[in-house]
């Protein structure tokens, strides 16, 4: 998975991690837009899935993402999942200057939005969605593209709480869960609030999947140190924002949170990282060698999850050491 890349090198790691074994290659949009270098690995890679994990909805247009994922799904020969998420109130309002409303019931219409656009293309008609956030009546013959020959792309949402996690089991093929998230709350919650959206929608869909970024410090021997470090850093600032406690609370952490929201307003980012102690690193994310960590990813979230992807949060790690990590993650399957 990558959070942040470099564009320098991101041809030659994708196609290393794809001839390593891996079976996608996900994107989430932190500091680039995902669907830009996803529409670079099509044309580079052959076999592997290319997800965004996530593309931020809220500042977009239903239109917009469907005429985008249907390109990126011709492009690469049906190999999409287009994942979407909400974002954050503030990051919505204040980092791409859109407007915060409602965002579970945003994003039920955003994709069942693009779900309408999809048959009136393939049935050569035009739209008529009508919600409460959004209102697409206008598609003629012009503008409408022919569907890509796999047809349309699965569409996983991203959830955090109940009601968004079980909107996504209703209008959704597949759940992302946050990286900041635990065994214990995921199976207590998430996979619970899931379940009841489809037994909402009827469970008429024949597949639905639960991915997880597992958050990852390794490296090589001399580097697993700093990785670590890297790994605390983000638990700290995603322990900071507020929708994020009740994964806290679950674990008696609950205090640790406001506390590290005052540090994060007053740009204390290394006295953030200093709360994150070893109890609270090993619950949330798995450490060591890369044999280490892709055996621990299948022990802890084998029998939870379909797709679990590597995350090491601002620290590469070389594809050498991916497809080790890998190995020992099959290894620990078999």
């Amino acid at each position: 998975m990558f959070d942040t890349y470099d564009p320098t090198t991101f041809v030659a790691e994708a196609k290393a991690l794809e001839e390593a074994g891996y079976d996608g290659l996900l994107l989430g949009e932190a500091a680039m837009d995902p669907l830009v270098p996803l529409a670079i690995a099509t044309q580079h890679t052959t076999t592997v899935d290319l997800v965004s994990a996530v593309a931020i909805a809220l500042p977009r247009s239903p239109t917009h993402v469907a005429y985008a994922a249907n390109d990126l799904q011709a492009f690469s020969g049906g190999r999409l999942v287009l994942g979407l998420g909400s974002q954050i109130r503030a990051h919505v309002e204040r980092r791409f200057g859109a407007t915060w409303t409602k965002p579970v019931a945003q994003m039920r219409e955003f994709i069942l939005a693009i779900r309408a656009l999809y048959a009136a293309w393939e049935a050569g008609t035009g739209v008529d969605f009508r919600g409460d956030h959004y209102e697409i009546t206008l598609m003629t013959p012009y503008f409408s593209p022919a569907v890509a020959p796999s047809g349309p792309p699965p569409i996983w949402l991203a959830g955090v709480g109940e009601r968004m996690c079980t909107t996504a089991g209703e209008v959704a093929d597949g759940l992302f869960v946050h990286p900041f998230t635990t065994p214990r709350y995921l199976q207590e919650n998430l996979l619970g609030w899931a379940e009841a959206g489809r037994a909402r929608a009827g469970d008429r869909r024949p597949s639905f999947g639960v991915a997880l970024p597992v958050l990852v410090g390794t490296g090589a021997d001399d580097d697993v140190e700093a990785a670590i470090a890297a790994v605390r850093k983000q638990i700290a600032f995603y322990g900071s924002t507020p929708a994020y406690r009740p994964v806290l609370e679950l674990h008696g952490w609950g205090d640790l949170q406001p506390e590290l929201n005052q540090l994060s307003k007053a740009g204390r980012w290394d006295e953030m990282t200093g709360l994150i102690d070893d109890e609270v690193l090993h619950t949330f994310a798995i450490t060591g060698t890369p044999k280490e960590v892709g055996a621990g990813v299948v022990e802890r979230y084998g029998q939870l999850v379909t797709r679990a992807s590597i995350y090491t949060p601002n620290h590469h790690v070389p594809a050498e050491l991916m497809a080790e990590l890998l190995d020992a993650a099959r290894a620990a399957a078999a």
